[in-house]
């Protein structure tokens, strides 16, 4: 657990955090070797290296955010439209690097940016969010949490006639905190932790609707239960409802209703507690017409395995009552202690471990009804009616796997939808031919029109993969996604060609004098395009896959779009 933070954290805990008192007595110097040891990581590796600051470091109120979130809307469709961007697949390919920024103390990139006041929002692994100048990617401020920020950055909407207007940023860490903080300043405005299992943590962006903050709830308890010692397991997924303004909370649902409760021993005497797990790893769709919200579950953490694990729930917008559950694979329970050699704290079940990793989205059919998708990281694909929750198709499109399967985000245009498929290695529980690419499915049967696997450029690399892992985009004409060999891929959308690419393996220079270097993609973060600008992150230095520490931003050359009908996105 302590390995994923950066010392400096640690550092800055003992000093002016929660470990103020037991760091009483200890000097500057012993300080900084508890937070050396407890990470095995040194201090000076973790100096932060800036950005040159902005001369003007406030926002531009002019430009509110276009999007709703890190679901682009409320569905999660994650489309890019031709009101938002100029970019499409007939000139992605003109795409030339703008700039580039190197996270400092940094071998992974998961906060998805987000545009807003011509500034660009991100989180880093080092456990700051920077508000960048969207053109040129000098620093307005940086905020400093306790934590990585796994998450993106979401944007209150603000009235661009307002002078004095407030707009928040809301986001939340690897180690369960939530933030809202002014996204003019960058000042805390209010923090909390919605639960306090010592495992939490928040791994998708909040839903922001009507004033109200919705926050998914996972854990990193899967991974403390390869301890036979550890009494596995006590950990309940959820959802957490605040007032975004104030951080008040309105309930918090979890998606187990039973509490843990000892059901045995394991093989040295431990006790096993359950039901438990069931983590929600995606932002949830928001249904406005319907009033609802609908998220995807993880696994069972312990025997007997919850009959809201590995689901899709509905839950009520107002009091997140569950009002429905669609179970896609009954009987999973799983934890990391199957994967060390006594497997003692290994539930019966022994998986497979089939989470519902990729946020869920809703759409249209052929015949204008609403379909909500859900894509599973057993390579299966569900079409399901969101009035009751019934199915109406699935399709097994890939292999599956621990590591997907579908993993982190799927995308849809108007009537396409796009499954990134990663089917990464998972061992010899998931034999049989893989399909790392990209798939077209139609909406209403479930059926492919195409599928492009992706052309293996890793050769002997090491932890490089074709498959596609990262969550993807759709912009007018195609779909936009990156792979964990580290090449950014666009596709077009009637055939599934690929007429574009970036190999975010090569050096960039970048704006903070330091080198961005691009790895593999992985993670919640996926495109983000606004107006002739698109943003990605790469590098994803973790569960064998290749690291890296850049943002990078592209540009279309000005000859080569017209940005009229896109307000307040670009000068």
């Amino acid at each position: 657990m302590m390995a994923v933070f950066s010392p400096s954290a640690v550092l800055r805990t003992m000093n002016d955090g929660v470990m103020q008192s037991q760091a009483k007595a200890l000097s500057p110097e012993q300080r900084q070797q508890v937070a050396e040891f407890m990470t095995g990581k040194s201090l000076g590796d973790s100096a932060i290296n800036l950005p040159p600051a902005c001369e003007n470091t406030d926002i531009d109120l002019r430009r509110p955010p276009l999007v709703t979130g890190w679901g682009i809307d409320h569905a999660n469709k994650r489309y890019f439209g031709p009101e938002i961007t100029a970019i499409t697949i007939d000139n992605i390919a003109e795409l030339e690097v703008a700039w580039a920024y190197a996270f400092p103390d940094s071998n992974r990139a998961r906060s998805q940016p987000t545009i807003a006041g011509d500034t660009v929002f991100v989180g880093s692994q080092s456990g700051h969010v920077l508000a960048l100048d969207k053109q040129t990617g000098c620093l307005r401020w940086t905020f400093t949490t306790v934590a990585e920020v796994r998450t993106g950055i979401i944007i209150s909407p603000w009235d661009v006639t307002n002078p004095n207007a407030q707009p928040m940023a809301y986001f939340g860490d690897l180690v369960g905190n939530v933030y809202g903080i002014n996204a003019r300043t960058g000042e805390l405005v209010w923090r909390d932790r919605p639960s306090e299992h010592p495992s939490l943590t928040i791994t998708a962006a909040p839903a922001l609707h009507n004033g109200r903050l919705y926050v998914p709830m996972s854990s990193l308890e899967v991974v403390v239960a390869a301890d036979p010692n550890y009494a596995c397991c006590t950990f309940r997924g959820g959802v957490v409802s605040y007032d975004a303004k104030t951080g008040a909370k309105h309930w918090l649902a979890h998606t187990i209703s039973e509490s843990p409760m000892e059901v045995g021993r394991n093989s040295i005497g431990t006790p096993v507690l359950a039901p438990s797990g069931a983590p929600v790893w995606g932002t949830p769709v928001i249904d406005i017409k319907r009033n609802r919200l609908y998220l995807g579950t993880g696994e069972s953490y312990s025997s007997p395995a919850a009959n809201t694990s590995d689901a899709i729930l509905a839950l009520d917008l107002q009091t997140g009552n569950i009002l429905w559950h669609f179970q896609a694979t009954a009987g999973d329970a799983w934890n990391m202690g199957c994967e060390t050699e006594g497997r003692i704290n290994c539930p019966e079940e022994d998986g497979p471990d089939y989470d519902f990793g990729a946020a869920t989205l809703l759409m249209q059919d052929r015949n204008g009804d609403d379909i909500l998708i859900a894509g599973q990281k057993s390579g299966v694909v569900f079409g399901i009616d969101p009035n009751e929750g019934s199915l109406r198709w699935q399709n097994k499109l890939g292999r599956g796997g621990i590591q997907g399967g579908v993993h982190f985000g799927m995308a849809a245009d108007e009537d396409t939808l796009f499954i990134p498929m990663s089917d990464f290695y998972g061992g010899p529980r998931w034999p049989g031919p893989t399909f790392p690419g990209m798939f077209a499915v139609n909406p209403t049967t479930g059926e492919k029109p195409w599928f492009r696997g992706t052309e293996d450029t890793c050769g002997d690399r090491a932890y490089c993969d074709p498959g596609l892992s990262a969550a993807s985009s759709a912009i007018a004409g195609g779909i936009v996604a990156g792979a964990m060999d580290g090449h950014l891929r666009a596709y077009a959308k009637n055939s599934g060609s690929v007429v574009w690419q970036f190999n975010a393996l090569e050096l960039q220079i970048a704006v903070n004098s330091a080198s961005a270097i691009g790895g593999s993609f992985g993670g919640a973060s996926g495109p983000v395009f606004d107006g002739d600008m698109m943003f990605i992150t790469s590098g994803y230095g973790l569960y064998f896959h290749m690291p890296g520490n850049a943002l990078v931003a592209f540009r279309l050359p000005s000859h080569s779009h017209d940005l009229e009908g896109i307000s307040m996105t670009t000068d």
